[in-house]
């Protein structure tokens, strides 16, 4: 699809980056995001800025007018020109919020479980390093 000059004028240039992949990359005519104080909306001639991104639903419209969703973990939004980046550490797009929530729910009860064996493996390696020091101690008295 070839856009004319006026269509390219109306436009941005969205990419959603996760630390393994590009989620999103597309051209669009509006952004929808939330940050710690609140949604806000990004169009073409808005001025440039940076947000901090609390964990939610981005919404954008696509140049045919149709809207999309991804939810983002916290991250951070950057707008420069007509160009829009966001850099989270998770984030799942879906076609609409129904498909979205499930996708949600799979992708970050993987995530806790994960988290989960990460943490208790953690908590016993500190147990080791403190029966460790104890020990240490323990022989030098």
């Amino acid at each position: 699809m070839v856009m004319d000059s006026q269509e390219n004028q109306a436009c941005m240039r969205l990419q959603v980056m996760l630390p393994t992949e590009i989620l999103v990359d597309e051209n669009v005519i509006k952004v929808i995001a939330e940050a710690e104080n609140g949604s806000f909306c990004l169009l073409p001639r808005h001025i440039d800025f940076v947000a901090a991104l609390v964990p939610g639903i981005l919404s954008f419209y696509t140049l045919d007018g149709e809207e999309h969703f991804a939810a983002v973990d916290e991250g951070i939004l950057v707008k420069c020109g007509r160009e829009i980046s966001v850099s989270t550490l998770n984030g799942v797009r879906g076609t609409h919020l129904g498909q979205l929530q499930t996708l949600i729910g799979e992708r970050f009860l993987v995530l806790d479980e994960h988290e989960r064996k990460a943490r208790t493996a953690l908590a016993r390696l500190e147990a080791g390093t403190l029966r460790g020091f104890k020990e240490l101690q323990d022989k030098r008295q």
